[in-house]
């Protein structure tokens, strides 16, 4: 059942069948704790030899392993046995209504649905009904293909926001009556999840029209004053994943004779969780920095050097803890502030006049710079404030606590300025991401 003008169907979902046990099946997305492989064992223990989708992904502490072209071979290898085995049951032509509760608030709501990769492009300027909302890492994208270039299933860690203030999609499909398709309580600090299938065609209808309401050029011009083609869908987390299908659609299409024959192929689309931006449950935090085997006097250097020679000075004050940098951070007026975590040390960092409109930007135009110029040093991207000060603070380490940006702003940010710097935001904390648990099928 597609809707072209949104770019959306509603698709043939796979769950888990009734004798798996959903607590092990259920898993964080593989782009959290990826300098923790602690988190990662733990959770192979737990799992043990049951069926669980950590045993369909890829998490990304092991990208970087001699194994792992043959964790990828086993992954596909466990799809398609998980998928002989009878260890899915098809719910066909719906959509799953979720309600997840997380440590830090009580209701979190989605809707899964897929969207069409025609309508998707993550380059940057782009004007897609779906689009990117922070630099596309291509170099990225290679070891997440080869997972999924052979993958029969696909399952998603995707979520993706819409602009609904007056809450007319996704809410009001908790006033009827649905059937319950799952309800447990997750691993690790996961909190709850709930949901509901959404297969009634008056109700699938009801989403149509508010999505194509929220799609009206009329409306999209009236509420962000621009011109322009229209952004229905802005990408939340999970934007590689989602750029990963795009990527071996496009490869599908340009191996076709005529790529005509291919545009009903599963693959076409993909499986996301669209929620509200302006779901009370949605939280924007900030996506922090860690840098990895560097030098503490010589960071410091370059810091003042770069934003010297651009005539932004940057101000180092040294505090006593990471809280009372914090807090001098947080009362820097006319200038973008942060926090630097330093083995012994915490600074409040202020930059005058600064060049760019976030903070992250700043901050990430000088990473970027110092990378380049020391490739010995690594980066990670951090989510938690707990996990900047203990890594930070730890030998040859210097972490960067970061600001949040304002939801509310979200979608006109986009819609004016374009994609923002990587790595700008995350919706919650890393406990509170999206557990894998719905699958579709993507092979012909």
């Amino acid at each position: 059942m597609k809707f072209d003008q949104i770019g959306l169907m509603v698709p043939d979902i796979l769950l888990p069948a009734e004798q798996v046990d959903m607590q092990r099946w259920a898993v964080i997305a593989c782009d959290q704790y990826t300098s923790e492989r602690a988190y990662w064992q733990r959770l192979a223990q737990q799992v043990g030899e049951a069926p669980s989708t950590l045993k369909l992904i890829l998490p990304e502490v092991y990208l970087e392993d001699a194994d792992v072209e043959q964790r990828i071979r086993a992954i596909n290898q466990t799809m398609a046995d998980y998928l002989v085995q009878g260890l899915f049951k098809k719910l066909s032509e719906t959509m799953i209504l979720v309600d997840r509760r997380t440590v830090q608030v009580p209701s979190r709501k989605g809707l899964m649905v897929a969207l069409d990769l025609e309508r998707y492009d993550y380059r940057p300027g782009s004007q897609s009904l779906i689009r990117a909302t922070e630099g596309t890492i291509v170099e990225r994208l290679p070891p997440r293909i080869r997972v999924r270039e052979n993958a029969p299933i696909e399952l998603p860690h995707i979520m993706v926001l819409i602009d609904d203030p007056q809450r007319t999609v996704i809410e009001p499909l908790f006033e009827a009556k649905l059937e319950k398709a799952y309800d447990f309580e997750l691993l690790n600090n996961g909190g709850h999840l709930r949901g509901y299938r959404v297969d009634q065609p008056q109700l699938i209808e009801q989403v149509v029209r508010a999505l194509e309401h929220l799609a009206a050029p009329e409306v999209y011009r009236d509420r962000y004053n621009v011109e322009g083609e229209v952004m229905l869908y802005a990408m939340g987390d999970g934007n590689h994943s989602f750029a990963t299908a795009k990527a071996i659609w496009e490869r599908i299409k340009e191996q076709a004779d005529d790529p005509r024959q291919v545009m009903d192929h599963p693959a076409r689309f993909a499986l996301v969780e669209l929620v509200n931006v302006h779901d009370p449950g949605l939280e924007f935090e900030a996506i922090h920095r860690v840098l990895f085997e560097v030098d503490a006097a010589l960071l410091q250097r370059e810091l003042n050097e770069y934003f010297a020679a651009r005539k932004t000075p940057l101000t180092l004050s040294p505090c006593a803890d990471f809280k009372s940098a914090q807090e001098s951070a947080q009362k820097a007026e006319g200038a973008h502030a942060f926090v630097m975590v330093l083995p012994g040390a915490c600074f409040a960092c202020e930059v005058a006049d600064p060049e760019y409109t976030l903070e992250v930007a700043t901050l990430q135009a000088f990473l970027d710079d110092f990378l380049r110029r020391h490739p010995e040093v690594r980066i990670d991207y951090i989510h938690g404030e707990r996990e900047v000060t203990d890594l930070g603070g730890q030998k040859n380490n210097a972490g960067f606590y970061l600001p949040a940006i304002s939801k509310h702003d979200f979608f006109r940010t986009i819609v004016i300025d374009g994609a923002l710097p990587r790595k700008t935001f995350s919706m919650g904390e890393a406990d509170e991401k999206r557990f894998y648990l719905e699958c579709r099928k993507i092979s012909a």
